[in-house]
Formats: structure tokens, sequence, C-alpha cells
């Protein structure tokens, strides 16, 4: 099992394949932000890397992070727990304004992965 490391909670082990947005959420009890549902849309579930970065992305991944001119940071409703992975969830419910997180993000990553 992966083990997920988030910086100021401590160390989890996740079910291989899990959603990272998940397991944060879940596993590690983090209130990470997924304001469209996980659906690669709006870049709320930035989180930053510190060990362990996913070397791929999905196109939909890619696309949403140039767009919005973003960098040193990955969407986790686009990755999956496969490996160990130590990070920062910097988009949280605390001190965002917002009502809640989102909509809950499906057991699979949507949009349907095109790995790059």
């Amino acid at each position: 099992m992966p083990k997920l490391t988030v910086e100021g909670y401590g160390t989890f082990e996740v079910v291989a394949g899990k959603r990272l947005v998940l397991a944060i959420e879940q596993d590690a009890k983090v209130d990470i932000l997924h304001a469209c549902g996980g659906n690669a849309r709006c870049t709320t579930c930035r989180v930053e890397f510190i060990d362990g970065e996913p070397a791929t992305h999905t196109a939909a991944e890619q696309e949403r992070l140039v767009a919005r001119g973003l960098t040193g940071v990955r969407l986790a409703c686009q990755i999956l727990c496969d490996h160990d992975m130590t990070l920062r969830a910097i988009s949280r419910l605390e001190g965002s304004g917002r009502a809640d997180p989102g909509g809950a993000p499906t057991e699979t990553i949507a949009p349907p992965p095109v790995w790059v």
C-alpha cells in the first residue's frame, strides 16, 4: 500500500489506485477543496509536492494548469495513489470563505484520463 504524507497531518497508508483528492480528504482527514467535484475544471484541489511527484499528468490537468498559468502545483483530482508521496495541501476549505469543499469526487478520475 502506498504511503501518503500530508505536511502537518501525518503519514497514512492508502489503497493503491485511489484518487489523491479522496485519499487526502478521507484518509488524511484534510479539508481539501474540490469545487468542481473533481473534474479538472476549477483547480481548487491544488497540492504542492515535496517528494514523490508523479511523472505523468492527465491531458485535462495539463490543460487546466496551463490555462490558469499555474506552476509548481498539481491537481489532486487527477492523480492516483500508486507510490509513496509527500505533499502540502494548499487549497483547503478552512479560510476559503466557501460553505463546503464542493461536490464529492467519484472513485475514478474524471474526465476519463488521457496520460501525457
